[in-house]
């Protein structure tokens, strides 16, 4: 039976806040004003209605005029009582709402961060120097600024845990391509530290929409050395590949002078031709041709 830990947060999800029209309420404002200016001029006259109304009108103006906030595009307020989170507000202009309520305002525009380089080793233990790029929103307010303490530098943390993960899960490259590698497969491993990525900032209430490699190479440590041995490598795969074709080049030769009847070789002159096809085919330089005029065994 699995176990649950408790990690004792209480985690929280956006809602839409009940608020208002700021401009509605801004011709509120007006007519309260208006109604003030006209108890002023007619408190000589000494009717105790005008000095109370003055009085309410006066309150009421600083109550309606405590309440209004504005909101620019792509940017969101978390309303709360009294710390008690009472849903977002996402209608930019001039908004209004409760005075004892307070605003607290989150953008909600897209983030484009470049990581520091890292250094990692890869899947076969050789260090290596990784960096990515990560276009990433906020979705959720409320997660974003009440279950992470920072949601900034949290997505900062977890953008450089997830390229350590993934940069040590492959290797740096395969000459013989029968694994997936960093260098030779940037698209799946992109796609690989994008959900690794979103797995680890779900909580913080944040989307990942795009995440690429910037910066890939060996550790300067051993950076020359593993450019000798890849260039090592790029040439026994090159031999052995020319090696399988030439090879196959002489069967084929020798099968269709059997077939046309063309020379009828005994073992000896077989070696021989044979010899000579891997030399023509192998050979890093121009073959130059010799006229034998006498026998193979003279």
């Amino acid at each position: 039976m699995t176990e649950t830990r408790d990690t004792g947060l209480n985690e929280t999800t956006e809602t839409v806040a009940n608020t208002s029209n700021g401009y509605a309420m801004l011709m509120v404002c007006l007519v309260l004003f208006v109604v003030a200016l006209l108890c002023l001029f007619n408190l000589k006259s000494g009717g105790i209605l005008f000095v109370i109304g003055l009085a309410v009108s006066a309150f009421l103006l600083l109550f309606v005029s405590a309440g209004f906030y504005l909101l620019n595009p792509n940017q969101a307020a978390a309303i709360q009582l009294f710390g008690e989170y009472r849903g977002s507000d996402r209608n930019t202009g001039l908004r209004w709402v409760l005075p004892w309520l307070t605003r607290k305002r989150i953008s909600v525009r897209v983030h484009n961060v470049t990581s520091s380089t890292v250094k990692v080793n890869d899947l076969r233990g050789n260090p290596i120097e990784i960096a990515t790029n990560v276009v990433w929103r906020v979705t959720d307010t409320a997660k974003a600024l009440f279950d992470v303490e920072d949601y900034h530098e949290f997505v900062d943390i977890q953008i450089e845990s997830a390229v350590r993960v993934i940069g040590a899960r492959y290797p740096y490259d395969d000459l013989e391509h029968k694994e997936v590698t960093l260098r030779g497969d940037a698209e799946e491993v992109s796609e690989e530290l994008e959900k690794q990525l979103q797995e680890r900032v779900a909580q913080a209430g944040v989307i990942i929409d795009e995440c690429r490699l910037t910066h890939l190479a060996y550790a300067p440590e051993i950076a020359q050395a593993m450019l000798r041995r890849q260039q090592a490598e790029a040439v026994v795969a090159a031999r052995t590949r020319l090696v399988d074709g030439a090879v196959g080049m002489v069967e084929m030769a020798l099968e269709k002078l059997n077939e046309k009847d063309v020379v009828d070789l005994d073992d000896e002159r077989r070696a021989a031709m044979v010899s000579n096809l891997m030399v023509v085919l192998c050979g890093e330089r121009d073959t130059q041709p010799v006229v034998n005029t006498g026998s193979l065994y003279q």
